[in-house]
């Protein structure tokens, strides 16, 4: 990214923060304003990548940092695979048949019994517009105009 890419993105980012702390006035629901409040999080932290990267590039430029570019392609890597997580983050080792949502304790995805093995793992339901209510059009909007990738899904346990 360049310079002025680096600040126009940092500007979006900031307008879309100040517009998720205003709609966040009219939730109805502590899921709502939990809901805003994790997008808040969400953008705060790629504010925070953003200016990393900016920083990376000013070190660049004046050449303070002999290992500034690599860390700027580091950055920039990570800043590509940014994803906010509004409800579940759902991870899932396939080699060990292990699951864990939100980051908790590793839970074994295989089941045993007469009939024979079952390997059962949570599914990613997405949340409905009416449980996103106005946060719908502005998650939409964030993620067009800065290419964010912005989950708002929840993992089921689905019967076997």
């Amino acid at each position: 990214m360049t310079t002025v890419q680096n600040l126009m993105l940092y500007t979006r980012l900031a307008g879309f923060r100040l517009v998720v702390l205003a709609n966040r006035l009219g939730c109805d629901s502590d899921f709502s304003r939990e809901l805003h409040d994790r997008l808040i999080d969400g953008l705060d932290a790629a504010i925070a990548r953003v200016q990393a990267i900016a920083a990376l590039e000013r070190m660049l430029l004046a050449g303070d940092n002999e290992f500034a570019a690599y860390r700027l392609e580091g950055e920039v890597a990570m800043f590509a695979r940014f994803t906010i997580n509004l409800v579940d983050d759902l991870e899932i080792d396939r080699d060990t048949h292990e699951f864990r949502v939100n980051g908790g304790d590793w839970t074994n995805a295989l089941a045993a019994d007469a009939s024979g093995v079952d390997v059962n793992y949570p599914e990613l339901i997405a949340l409905t517009a009416d449980e996103l209510g106005s946060l719908a059009a502005i998650i939409g909007d964030i993620m067009r105009e800065t290419g964010i990738s912005i989950n708002a899904v929840r993992a089921m346990q689905c019967a076997s």
